[in-house]
């Protein structure tokens, strides 16, 4: 009843006051938390393209103060999410762009496009896939209503590979729904900034966080847990490792930067550890990180795929692997499509981490062999898939 109650708001309230225009483009990312991923990457593109110059370039935020700098861009406007301006735009943009779930009242009418980016690689089962939900305020059913919503509205979905499209319409039912064609094996718009990398944006990235000259780098970059969920604050994350541990085993060669998934709520506190770790989960892109990482540490998380572009070495610290396998499912086997390290003590993780620039050959081969599988196409896309799209 509520969710009809509220796509009843928006088509008398919005959809049936405004018109398409053909040149409105409105974007957002995360629901709204961050500027970042695909959205980042095709809005870009558009400002860099001369054919863009007369188009309305809309963005949506749940803080739309911290952004309005972007609207110093010519033709850039800031909103906030799920305001009247918001619903206004969704009611008028020829083109929406996202990379994750839109709120479930936003129905397009005839003529509107969407643009679905996901925000990455589906390690993990999702939607469909799943076989069972953790989270005590929400069903296994809810969560695949919601997904189907997605699939009625999406028109395009940018795809780096056979693998990628296979995973998410199985995820998405497209084909149960008629609607595999939605998908565009062109390239994954978020990673042309990765295929592309050069020694000046990495330096400018150093600089710009504080990095000292010759420190190595390793960003670690742990994922959330369905069952670590409070009600009323969130998903916590609760700390494994033992940072002070970490400096004795490194010195003063290395500096850590701490990355936090999105949905976690509650906050690290580093000061112990100044000039050794840097939180960075702040940050609302994490591409710039990846550009200086030498070494990536992570769990679970699927952001190794987009990582494997750089051929840069990478551990695995899957601490909890039964309990998180009980929340959520693989689709393929872990250990097969992981190229790093999985130590299974934390007295060998951190042996694993001394010794990994120096025995990160072992693993080169084996990277490679993922990556031709999972991220088959390695060219950047972002100007030729909204060229396209428009067209």
């Amino acid at each position: 009843m509520y969710y009809w109650w509220k796509k009843l708001q928006y088509r008398k309230g919005y959809v049936e006051k405004e018109e398409i225009n053909p040149k409105k483009v409105v974007f957002e990312a995360y629901m709204g938390k961050k500027y970042a991923c695909s959205p980042k990457a095709l809005y870009q593109a558009m400002c860099r393209d001369p054919q863009y110059r007369d188009w309305e370039l809309i963005w949506a935020f749940r803080e739309p103060e911290r952004y309005r700098e972007m609207e110093k861009e010519p033709h850039t406007k800031v909103v906030r999410y799920r305001s009247g301006e918001y619903y206004r735009a969704y009611a008028s943009a020829k083109f929406w762009v996202t990379n994750s779930r839109l709120p479930r009242e936003l129905q397009p009418k005839d003529g509107q496009e969407y643009i679905q980016c996901w925000h990455g690689t589906p390690l993990k089962r999702l939607g469909y896939d799943l076989e069972h939900y953790a989270e005590k305020n929400g069903s296994l059913r809810e969560v695949r209503e919601n997904y189907l919503e997605e699939t009625k509205r999406v028109t395009h979905m940018p795809s780096p590979s056979g693998f990628y499209s296979e995973k998410i319409a199985s995820a998405f039912h497209l084909k149960e729904e008629g609607k595999e064609q939605v998908l565009l094996e062109l390239g994954y718009p978020r990673n042309d900034e990765l295929v592309a990398v050069t020694d000046a944006a990495c330096k400018n990235v150093r600089r710009t966080l504080g990095i000292p000259e010759g420190k190595k780098v390793i960003l670690y970059a742990p994922t959330w847990r369905e069952n670590q969920h409070l009600p009323g604050e969130g998903y916590q994350f609760q700390l494994p490792v033992d940072f002070k541990r970490w400096r004795e085993v490194l010195g003063d060669e290395y500096v850590i930067l701490f990355r936090a998934h999105y949905f976690i709520s509650n906050s690290f506190d580093f000061v112990a550890f100044s000039g050794f770790v840097y939180d960075v989960s702040q940050m609302d892109d994490i591409n710039p990180l990846y550009l200086v990482a030498d070494v990536l540490i992570t769990d679970y998380s699927s952001i190794y795929i987009d990582y494997l572009l750089l051929e840069r070495p990478m551990l695995f610290l899957p601490y909890d692997r039964e309990d998180y396998l009980k929340t959520r499912g693989f689709n393929f086997d872990y250990d097969e499509v992981t190229p790093g390290p999985k130590p299974k003590s934390y007295a060998e993780f951190l042996n694993s981490i001394e010794g990994l620039l120096y025995n990160e050959m072992n693993y080169v081969e084996n990277r490679k062999k993922i990556e031709r599988k999972i991220n088959t196409i390695q060219e950047p896309c972002s100007e030729y898939i909204c060229r396209m799209v428009k067209e």
